[in-house]
Formats: C-alpha cells, structure tokens, sequence
C-alpha cells in the first residue's frame, strides 16, 4: 500500500492518497485515488488520522483472518454485487443459494471467487459485513444491544457480545466509547 500527498501545505489544495492492496501472490485486490480538498487549517491532520483509522492493514497472516473488509472497495464486478445484496439483507440470514440466485452465478463460482479475491467464505464476509453494521450502530446509536442484534440477524444479544469480543476484540463498553 502506498499514500502520497501532493500540494498539501497550501490553503484550498486537493490532498492526493494514491491506495493500492495487494495479497501476498501481489494480486491487486484494490487500487484507488483519494482526493480531499483541503477547507481549513489543520484539516490535513484529520484527514490522515481518518485515513490511518480506514486504512491499517494487517500483513501478519495469523492475525489477517480477524479484519473485516467492509472499507476496502472492491474491483471485483461479481464481489460488489454479493457486497450490495449481502448489505440489503443482514437481518434475514445467510443462504449460499439464495445469493447465488439472486446473482445469477453458481454456489461453486461465488464460493471461489470469494475464495480467490477476499480469502474467505461467502458466509464468513456475510457474517463480517454483520459485526460491521453492528459496531457501526454501536458507535452512532442509543439502541440496545438486543436491538441492534436483532437489525444485524442474530436471536439474542449475548450472541452479538461473544461475537464482537471474539472477533474484534473489545465488548459493547469499548465500542461505544471509541
């Protein structure tokens, strides 16, 4: 990945981030350019804190499968369209086969090239996308957390708290503070 700014020192000059992600083959998995305009002073800084809090990227294999890709903006025409059906039903449950019917693609076609662009399931980023909205929520609502399980598909509140400490590592404490 690399980030470059250009012109960023001038009052009301774009700043410029040039992204690109690529897996460990050296596959390109995303590649974007980013352009902020910059309004006031000291807007730079707030613009690479936010960047640096989207943006980190975990290179350790062991630990790779734990981040949830919900920011990474996808080239893959067949993975948007899982992403934007997947998005549009989390409260209902996962099934391979409705999602494979409603993208007019094999169950064998969406497993691999899941598999093959994001490293996971089409269940396991479903359930990503899940944890996604529930932090979100979490982070911008007053809503309990029975509530917001039951937005992102799960029975019971306690099912979300094990999920979230499992798989983000911090409990509904810490999520609504940060």
């Amino acid at each position: 990945m690399s980030a470059n700014t250009t012109n960023a020192s001038a009052a009301n000059t774009p700043c410029s981030f040039r992204i690109r992600l690529e897996n460990e083959k050296g596959t390109v998995l995303t590649e974007a350019v980013v352009t902020i305009e910059q309004d006031k002073e000291g807007f730079l800084v707030s613009c690479s804190a936010l960047t640096a809090r989207h943006l980190v990227v975990d290179v350790r294999t062991s630990q790779s499968i734990h981040s949830i890709p919900g920011h990474l903006a996808h080239t893959d025409p067949l993975i948007q369209r899982f992403e934007r059906w997947a998005r549009g039903l989390l409260s209902e449950g996962f099934s391979l086969d409705q999602a494979a019917h409603a993208l007019a693609t094999s169950k064998r076609t969406l497993a691999r090239r899941m598999q093959s662009v994001l490293g996971k399931s089409p269940l396991a980023f479903f359930q990503d996308l899940r944890i996604e909205r529930a932090v979100h929520l979490l982070r911008t609502s007053h809503a309990s957390v029975d509530q917001i399980a039951a937005e992102v598909g799960y029975a019971e509140g306690s099912t979300l708290r094990a999920l979230l400490r499992r798989r983000v590592g911090r409990g509904v404490r810490e999520i609504r503070r940060s």
